[in-house]
């Protein structure tokens, strides 16, 4: 298990890596944060500084910072949780940059229409965010509904990925 921090313009952005993939990643400089959150096994875990190991992935955030907003498509998640929860992250990923989809309509697509509290529990368990885009889900309504790093982050997200410039 590998770590790595990457400065972006909404701070500092951890990732923690396997060599299946990317495990944990969000908004802190310190991976305990996102350790804890992993499967019991891995929790126990301490990642080595990334070096190589976590280039592409950096590299990726990077990129979708400066601009390229599908460099993220390609990193492969590793993630845990039942089959919904499995086929409504799938299908955050399928949501394109710019685009967003409401609870409700991520369910359908996750194959349970009437689930649009589970699809928002997906998003709150997920643990890649970014890469697993659940910054794109919001409410019926067109609010924005919630987001573990706050509403300014998913504001600013969405922002960037319209090219609004709205920050």
């Amino acid at each position: 298990m590998y770590a790595a921090t990457v400065p972006t313009p909404l701070g500092p952005f951890t990732l923690v890596t396997a060599p299946e993939g990317i495990l944990a990643a969000g908004f802190t400089e310190d991976s305990a944060v996102l350790l804890a959150e992993l499967p019991r096994p891995l929790r126990k875990q301490r990642p080595a500084p990334g070096g190589a190991a976590v280039e592409p992935y950096a590299s990726a955030v990077t990129a979708y910072f400066d601009g390229e907003l599908t460099a993220l498509d390609a990193l492969p998640a590793v993630q845990s949780g039942s089959d919904f929860r499995l086929a409504a992250w799938r299908e955050m990923r399928r949501v394109r940059p710019g685009a967003t989809v409401s609870y409700q309509e991520l369910a359908a697509r996750a194959g349970s229409p009437a689930a649009a509290r589970a699809a928002g529990a997906a998003c709150a368990y997920n643990l890649v965010p970014l890469v697993v885009p659940c910054h794109r889900v919001c409410r019926s309504d067109g609010t924005l509904g919630n987001y573990y790093y706050g509403l300014d982050a998913k504001r600013w997200l969405l922002a960037h990925e319209s090219g609004s410039g709205v920050r």
